[in-house]
């Protein structure tokens, strides 16, 4: 399988590049916001462009459930179903293996599911996640992976051997017409021999690009950036690199370091929620009493609508008061920034600036929050 991937610039791992894709190009590194059900939450597509996104991810298993995949695509596919023209990155339902183990039970042909919605039964193979994301028309696709407890070593070997059958089985039900590309999914915790041999057999099988999953689950911080260190290397030079469901602005910084080009995370939208948005300085809850009367910026280096037009005491106000735009504002403003972030980076690799640039931003990034605590 090959894909017209570019690497324009390093330096030492960070890597700044273009992935070529049926709905345009990608300039990497590149952060997409999650569209779990068809739709950024509380974010219109013409202000994520706007913002300067240039992917965004669905969710296989949440779009199966509803409205079903056979209907995205008799009316027109997803990127019509989402009012979104540029690229597309659809997961496999590999995560909900994971977050929704309670009601579903794995073994080597597959995942049987209750649905979270109704309680209906429902049955995940490779043969099948190919086919409901064939259905949605993504540009790019996710094998099936079985995500493990990261520091469970039986059942990390368990997942590592079924991700690697799984993803065969996927790579055979593809058909690599050039439309929709696949990317294989390293699994292995914490483990680096497990890491190692999951990335050797998915490169034998040979993909458009290449995941780490299995990381952010639970494990810490510093378990994540070791166990990223180590994997980021085991991945072709010449393939772009996909770090799932990591998007702390510190995290990104750092997988860029290690040689990461893709990340995607729910977190500007799932914190805009919970009143918090990030600035240059670290993360800040909106909803402080000391915000009541601040007529300044959420943050003074940021031009988006929420920046440009808003004070910090209105945006506590509609915040407080549970107003939608509030959320709206938050939301647009928190993936602004994570955007901007990796633009910021990518222009730093290319002038040979990256080192100074991740130095500085590590002097001023705080990620405890101002004021109480909201996590993702």
């Amino acid at each position: 399988m090959t894909a017209a991937f570019e690497v324009i610039a390093t330096q030492g791992r960070a890597r700044a590049g273009i992935f070529h894709t049926a709905h345009g190009p990608l300039a990497t590194p590149v952060f997409a916001p999650v569209g779990t059900a068809g739709t950024v939450k509380a974010v219109f597509p013409r202000d994520l462009e706007s913002a300067g996104a240039s992917l965004v991810l669905a969710n296989t298993y949440h779009l199966h459930l509803r409205p079903g995949d056979e209907l995205v695509r008799d009316l027109g596919g997803l990127h019509r179903f989402m009012n979104w023209q540029g690229p597309i990155l659809t997961d496999s339902g590999g995560y909900q293996v994971f977050s929704l183990q309670h009601i579903n039970r794995i073994d080597d042909e597959g995942v049987s599911f209750r649905s979270h919605i109704d309680g209906s039964h429902l049955r995940f193979t490779p043969e099948k996640v190919i086919e409901i994301q064939r259905n949605l028309g993504a540009d790019i696709m996710m094998c099936f992976d079985e995500c493990p407890p990261p520091r469970d070593r039986e059942r990390v070997e368990g997942a590592v051997r079924r991700t690697g059958a799984w993803a065969r089985r996927c790579r055979e039900a593809h058909p690599d017409d050039g439309r929709q590309v696949l990317f294989g999914i390293v699994q292995g915790g914490v483990f680096a021999d497990l890491r190692e041999s999951s990335a050797r057999e998915l490169q034998e099988t040979g993909f458009a690009g290449y995941a780490l999953g299995g990381l952010s689950v639970g494990e810490s911080r510093a378990d994540m950036l070791e166990a990223l260190a180590l994997s980021a290397p085991m991945l072709p030079e010449e393939r772009p690199r996909y770090l799932m469901g990591v998007g702390e602005p510190d995290d990104l910084v750092e997988g860029v370091w290690r040689g990461i080009d893709i990340f995607d995370c729910v977190i500007p939208t799932r914190l805009a929620r919970h009143g918090a948005a990030f600035t240059a300085s670290g993360r800040i809850n909106v909803g402080r009493l000391d915000f009541a009367r601040d007529e300044r910026p959420l943050d003074a280096d940021c031009d988006c609508p929420a920046c440009r037009e808003y004070s910090r005491a209105i945006l506590r106000h509609l915040i407080k008061s549970r107003e939608i735009l509030g959320y709206m504002l938050l939301s647009l403003h928190n993936i602004h920034f994570l955007v901007g972030l990796v633009h910021s980076m990518r222009a730093a690799i290319v002038k040979s600036e990256f080192p100074a640039w991740r130095e500085a931003f590590h002097r001023r990034w705080s990620r405890a929050d101002r004021g109480q605590a909201v996590r993702a």
